[in-house]
Parts: structure tokens; C-alpha cells; sequence
């Protein structure tokens, strides 16, 4: 999936890397399962809404909405 969202571009990568991070935090503290990482990753990235040409303030709030909509699915 990291190389089809670096692909894709614009701000799917940011996408993939704040759910990456609050799903291996949530299993570093016994949350979930190693293997939840991925499905939590991948259904963050196919629920974000697509920006072309992010700016950096669309940057930013991809990243505060990933982790907020991942975190709460937790």
C-alpha cells in the first residue's frame, strides 16, 4: 500500500502515515494486534477525500483528521 500511495500522491501519503502511526502506537500498548495495522491503515487511506495539490494546510488537516477518525475507531 505505501508505494500505490505514493502513487496516487497528493495527500494520500500523509493519509497512510498518520493512521500508520496512531495504529502501531494503539498496538504498542496491546490496543489491537499487529495484524489490525493494516486494515486500520488501509480503511483510513480509501476513507480520505483526495486532494490534487495539497497545501500545507490541507496537509495538516488530513493528518489531525486521520488520526482523529482513527483513534476513535480504536
Amino acid at each position: 500500500r505505501s508505494y500505490e500511495a505514493l502513487a496516487r500522491g497528493g495527500n494520500i501519503p500523509c493519509a497512510m502515515n498518520a493512521a500508520n502511526e496512531v495504529a502501531v502506537a494503539a498496538y504498542l500498548q496491546d490496543k489491537i494486534g499487529f495484524y489490525d495495522i493494516y486494515s486500520i491503515v488501509e480503511r483510513a487511506v480509501t476513507g480520505t477525500d483526495f486532494v490534487v495539490d495539497p497545501s500545507l494546510d490541507d496537509i495538516f488537516a488530513t493528518d489531525a483528521a486521520v488520526r482523529s477518525s482513527v483513534a476513535r475507531s480504536l
